[in-house]
């Protein structure tokens, strides 16, 4: 090669010129560039030779400003439309000669770089340029607007998310959804693993993200791990910072279809057509609805009746929500793919929509409301000895709460003395179900409520309306369940195998209270569910179904259309084998249901102690959960809540120490306590 050809080459992937200098070896060659930098080249590094005359480095500059002034790209698409009917091949020296009609160095050069860089109307065939056909143009051309689009579609979601992050109010666009949805998957799917104690190098290396997923994080500068992309949902508003894991990865429907809420207010706008006729009219009598404070779902009501031959007819009044819908209709089903109200810390999530729930539903103060009523008499002994089922019409008088009942009880209301009647028939009531074998646990219940990100914690105490209110709700249950054995009419019966207890000396060597209680709920079997009746050993009943929720458990409502059916005199809406299909499936939802209750409440009991690290709390030692560690199940009698904990000396069941939080993370599910060991400074 002639000392002073200019050759092109490339350096990382750059176009660069240099000027021969001298042969280096025997095959190649020294080229020196406009900056006067040398580099030793093969032929094969060198991508084109400048013919026609030879060049110092200094005339490099000069060379490429005038082959700047032809390089228009769009020049090309001329050419291409010419060449493309022949499918004719081009040199660059060629195309110089089509595009400018000169073919000068710096012509034939701005051809190359043209064609070269070209990735829409030719190919490169060895020396040569073939025209690519019109099906391919039209492709790539498409793929092109493709790409910018995309590339448009990301520079609008990276300036959303700049909004969004300076706390500004922001419009996601479809697009941007999707980006967001796929973190949410992935940050969700994730969790239960990263709760498992899996470092986050592990994690990303078994569960790589997904490409979209990866691309949104590269694009935003974070690494593309389930940590990062949770704190990115949280960091855009997208989610809370306590946002319910548990909640999301379950199956468990929060918004109603719009198909279901528009049924639901047609039912609301047009009643339908009431099948139960000749319902008993009990609104000459007194009704009391009790529930807490913040209940909206008003399900049952009570009532005391003075009988001509001196006895009392106890009344449980339950909501009527089968008025307003039928088996297998839209309602219907949606209900029992939800399976029961879902109660959370947060607030709840309905069964049924609210505007019914809550509305023509619910037992409602001062309204004429649909209810089926359980009229019970009961024997000295407290066993049951008349009752009877009806549709019935109600009128409850009084919405009152438990502490209300309470204090009624406490103060001997005169004016009401039905309420003292029921709570002394309740008490009868309950003697008799201990006479028949049920067991008694009372340990505290944590009750976990989340307003404005303030947690408070209370304790769900045992008094007096709360028990009044929990026999009248069993006796429906066993009344109910004795209608349906009575009638050979299948239902979602309830019962619970016989427990094997421990003997009375060892019952009596462990410290009395919550310990024992802790070692008699070991040993209580798992309740069942059948279509046949069944004992419930714990409640102390030979049958026993549940019937006083039916706006919030759909077991309830089975219990319901069943027996309202056959009040009726009709052909039962579910045969043993469908009643146990449907069983079956809602069983498993309510089981889901039910871990992610126990999930979140877990999740902000340890929220809540994680905030309150410096508080100091009495515990009782319950149970050993591994001797060996002094690892044990611990109660915090202030708040209820029961937590294990690893002891550094040596403790006994039952005894109550101080302790204080050391580590609390809800998201990882740690808890960890030290306890606090005050010593009396004796002086010298």
């Amino acid at each position: 090669m002639e000392k002073g050809t200019l050759v092109e080459f490339r350096v990382q992937g750059d176009r660069r010129l240099g000027v021969v200098d001298r042969p280096d070896g025997k095959t190649r060659w020294f080229v020196v560039d406009e900056r006067g930098q040398s580099h030793s080249l093969a032929p094969r590094q060198l991508t084109y030779t400048v013919n026609g005359q030879t060049y110092k480095p200094a005339d490099i500059p000069s060379f490429l400003s005038q082959v700047q002034t032809y390089l228009d790209p769009s020049s090309l698409e001329v050419a291409w439309e010419i060449l493309v009917e022949d499918g004719e091949t081009v040199t660059p020296s060629q195309m110089a000669n089509l595009l400018f009609s000169e073919s000068e160095p710096q012509h034939c050069y701005a051809a190359h770089c043209l064609l070269s860089d070209d990735k829409m109307y030719f190919k490169q065939k060895g020396d040569v340029y073939e025209p690519r056909s019109a099906a391919q143009v039209a492709e790539r051309k498409h793929q092109i607007e493709v790409e910018a689009q995309k590339a448009k579609g990301q520079q609008e979601f990276l300036a959303r998310v700049e909004q969004a992050l300076q706390g500004e109010s922001v419009e996601w666009q479809k697009p941007d959804r999707q980006r967001l949805e796929a973190l949410e998957k992935y940050a969700t799917f994730v969790a239960d693993i990263v709760r498992m104690g899996i470092n986050a190098e592990t994690l990303v290396r078994n569960y790589p993200p997904p490409a979209p997923v990866l691309e949104t994080m590269n694009m935003l500068g974070r690494s593309a791990t389930p940590q990062a992309a949770l704190q990115l949902l949280i960091d855009l508003g997208w989610w809370s910072p306590h946002e319910n894991l548990f909640l999301r990865r379950s199956s468990i429907p929060v918004q109603f279809p719009s198909k279901v809420l528009e049924v639901a207010q047609q039912h609301l706008d047009f009643p339908p057509a009431d099948l139960d006729t000749n319902r008993l009219d009990l609104t000459h009598l007194k009704v009391y609805t009790i529930d807490d404070e913040s209940t909206t779902e008003i399900d049952d009501g009570l009532s005391c009746e003075n009988l001509a031959d001196g006895r009392q007819r106890l009344w449980v009044h339950i909501a009527d929500p089968t008025r307003w819908l039928m088996p297998e209709d839209e309602l219907d089903l949606e209900a029992r793919k939800r399976g029961s109200t879902v109660y959370l810390p947060t607030g709840m999530i309905p069964m049924f929509p609210e505007v019914l729930a809550t509305g023509p539903m619910s037992l409602v103060q001062g309204k004429i409301c649909c209810a089926l009523s359980f009229g019970v008499v009961l024997d000295e002994s407290g066993a049951v000895e008349d009752y009877s089922i009806h549709p019935t019409l109600i009128k409850p008088t009084y919405r009152l709460t438990y502490e209300d009942v309470d204090e009624m009880l406490e103060l001997g209301v005169q004016a009401e003395p039905e309420i003292e009647a029921i709570a002394n028939l309740a008490q009868k009531r309950k003697t008799w179900r201990y006479n028949q074998g049920a067991i008694s646990i009372n340990m505290p219940e944590a009750m976990i409520k989340v307003k404005d990100d303030d947690i408070s914690i209370d304790i769900l105490d045992d008094s007096p309306s709360r028990q009044l209110v929990a026999e009248m709700m069993i006796l429906a249950g066993e009344v109910a369940a004795r209608y349906g054995q009575a009638h050979n009419i299948p239902l979602p019966f309830r019962g619970q195998p016989q427990p094997e207890l421990p003997p009375e000396e060892e019952l009596l060597q462990l410290p009395a209270g919550f310990v024992r209680f802790c070692a008699l709920r070991r040993c209580m079997p798992k309740s069942e569910m059948s279509i046949t009746p069944v004992r419930h050993a714990g409640l102390g009943l030979d049958t026993y179904t549940q019937a006083t929720s039916p706006i919030r458990r759909y077991s309830d409502l089975l219990t319901h259309f069943q027996l309202k059916a056959h009040l009726r005199g009709e052909d039962l809406p579910f045969s043993a084998e469908q009643l146990k299909e449907v069983m079956m499936t809602v069983s498993t939802t309510t089981q889901e249901l039910t871990m992610v209750e126990r999930q979140t409440n877990r999740y902000y009991a340890l929220e809540y102690l994680r905030r309150n690290p410096e508080e100091i709390w009495q515990v009782t030692i319950l149970m050993w959960l591994r001797e060996d560690s002094n690892l044990a199940l611990i109660l915090l009698e202030d708040l209820g809540l029961q937590l294990p904990m690893v002891f550094r000396r040596s403790v006994s069941l039952g005894e109550q120490v101080l302790v204080k939080v050391s580590i609390a993370d809800p998201q990882k599910d740690i808890i960890q306590f030290q306890e606090i060991i005050y010593q009396e400074a004796v002086s010298g």
